[in-house]
């Protein structure tokens, strides 16, 4: 008889801005997650995707949370602002991922897009979440 596969619980830490968008990615990530045998048990929203951290850091936190998937998107403006705030967020998640020993996946789209981009890239969601249940499994097997 095979053994039965451990389940892999997924958080989503989801930015409020630009919710069109990211409410459609989140449908999208937790019907794939569903699709790959994984679960989303928690989703933490938070104002925009410069707010992330804190709430990926709290979500690494929790032992029940296998993997963490960040679902965001982010269009230019007028200024460079959208590069800063993806730039300083993804750089705390990476740190986070390593500190807590748990695959944090960057669903965020951007920077650098208009919004018809953004709705072209409603996608990445699903992309996040297929990264860790394939890290989450394989660091399992490691």
């Amino acid at each position: 008889m095979a053994a039965a596969k451990q389940e892999i619980n997924i958080g989503f830490v989801v930015a409020e801005f630009n919710r069109d968008l990211t409410w459609q990615m989140e449908l999208l990530g937790k019907e794939h997650a569903s699709f790959l045998g994984a679960k989303v048990t928690k989703v933490f929203y938070v104002p925009g995707v410069y707010d992330m951290p804190l709430a990926v850091k709290k979500m690494a936190e929790d032992k029940s949370i296998d993997a963490i998937v960040t679902i965001g998107s982010v269009i230019e403006g007028s200024t460079d602002h959208d590069q800063v705030v993806v730039a300083q967020a993804t750089r705390k998640i990476t740190d986070l991922s390593l500190e807590y020993n748990k695959p944090i996946a960057l669903g965020i789209a951007g920077p650098g897009m208009t919004r018809l981009e953004a709705h072209d890239r409603i996608d990445y969601s699903k992309r996040a979440v297929e990264a860790v249940v394939k890290m989450v499994r394989r660091i399992r097997e490691y």
